[in-house]
């Protein structure tokens, strides 16, 4: 049987020190759904969070990594240099993070992005 993470998904790296992770994100992981993109969690032992989203980029079959640090989200793509990733922003509602989700997604799709208000 194959690995999950062989499926092709966007990968979020989430630290190992959170719990209820999927309560926290799910305005953001309903955006990627909404755009009928494939999610994986993956624990990413990677203190910086710019780091982290690069490291779950590269793990992504899709080439499309996030992670999170309190209100700050970060969406890498893998062929970009690790200390520039594509969004580094901070969110203040669940709007924000669900149009970050989608954009993630469309990344992987290569449509044109939502206006992040």
């Amino acid at each position: 049987m194959a690995d999950n993470l062989e499926r092709p998904a966007i990968i979020i790296g989430v630290p190992r020190t959170v719990s209820h992770t999927a309560r926290l994100l799910e305005p953001l992981l309903n955006g990627i759904e909404e755009e009928q993109i494939p999610i994986l969690l993956k624990t990413i032992a990677v203190d910086d969070v710019v780091s982290r989203a690069y490291q779950a980029a590269l793990a992504s079959r899709l080439s499309v990594g996030i992670a999170y640090d309190g209100d700050r989200y970060v969406v890498h793509y893998k062929n970009l240099p690790e200390q520039h990733p594509l969004f580094d922003i901070r969110l203040e509602d669940n709007a924000q993070q669900r149009v970050l989700g989608a954009n993630a997604a469309r990344l992987v799709k290569g449509i044109p992005f939502k206006k992040l208000a």
